[in-house]
């Protein structure tokens, strides 16, 4: 069967898409009411979700057990993507602040970034954290570039990178100096590879709307850095991979959903802009999608990778 299934969200463009879902299965729409949400986490021993309402300058809590939502942190120093570490712990990056930052168990806040080269960060977007504890992320200039979701400002670095940082020394490097605006990123279910979008189209005519595939080796360079694929709606923002491989990155539509190999084989449809998305759920078969002022979920027929 191809094409939209009526009632329920999916579009199945390839026949490869009908394994990773069920049939019955819905969109739901969980809550409503943010300016722009974004950076969906999920914490498995509390089964909940904590994700970003940047503008309002604020994180938000959807808690599973009874479906109710409170606020989480407020200031959140216009927070934007966030994961968890290996110890569970939420990391988070912040706009306003210009940092990426890691809250402790017992809720005191470390910074892991906030500078390289002596120079402050633009404004980190989104993050992930690698099986060896290392912490990588992007930093367009999204939230210097206006006071809606930041403060406005000069970049002091001149570019936009995408960074690792050492979980031992706390050194930072530059990974890939070669993006126009830097902003998803997430590695293969194995870390062999990583996968980064560029959403310069936003501020370039004719600019990139792609995610690219980089080889990771085994000292965490990075080598390749071929296009993965382009955005036929709108642009990438976040995304997140199932175990066996696909991608599940956000779009103007909805969801949509690569095979490994590069081919659009289905979307979720969504009737807002999409932000981000991330797995959750005790079976981590739950698909959370941050919608432009609204959380979404829909169960899959697959299981996302584990973050810790």
């Amino acid at each position: 069967m191809f094409g939209v299934i009526e009632g329920t969200g999916f579009e199945v463009i390839d026949p490869r898409f009908e394994a990773c879902f069920v049939g019955h299965a819905r969109v739901e729409r969980l809550w409503t009411g943010a300016r722009w949400s974004e950076g969906p986490v999920w914490f498995a021993a509390g089964r909940y979700l904590v994700w970003s309402d940047i503008p309002n300058n604020r994180m938000l809590r959807w808690d599973e057990t009874d479906g109710s939502v409170s606020t989480f942190r407020q200031p959140s120093n216009n927070s934007n993507g966030n994961t968890v570490d290996r110890q569970g712990r939420l990391v988070s990056c912040e706009h306003l602040a210009r940092r990426v930052t890691r809250t402790e168990h017992d809720g005191t806040v470390t910074v892991i970034a906030d500078s390289y080269d002596r120079k402050r960060l633009n404004s980190p977007n989104d993050v992930v954290v690698k099986s060896d504890g290392s912490v990588w992320f992007t930093d367009p200039s999204y939230g210097i570039l206006m006071d809606y979701e930041g403060d406005r400002a000069e970049s002091e670095i001149g570019a936009c990178h995408v960074y690792r940082a050492d979980p031992d020394t706390g050194d930072i490097r530059i990974m890939a100096d070669d993006y126009l605006k830097p902003n998803g990123l997430a590695f293969s279910p194995d870390e062999t590879q990583l996968y980064i979008a560029d959403t310069g189209a936003t501020h370039a005519p004719d600019g990139p709307k792609h995610i690219r595939r980089h080889d990771v080796g085994p000292d965490g360079t990075l080598s390749g850095g071929e296009i993965f694929a382009t955005c036929t709606e709108g642009l990438f923002d976040g995304f997140r991979l199932d175990r066996d491989g696909r991608i599940w990155t956000s779009a103007a539509d909805g969801v949509h959903c690569y095979d490994p190999d590069g081919t659009l084989i289905g979307k979720v449809h969504i009737p807002e802009l999409v932000a981000n998305v991330c797995f959750g759920g005790p079976k981590l078969n739950r698909l959370f999608i941050c919608g432009t002022t609204s959380l979404y979920s829909v169960f899959l027929n697959v299981n996302g990778v584990s973050p810790v």
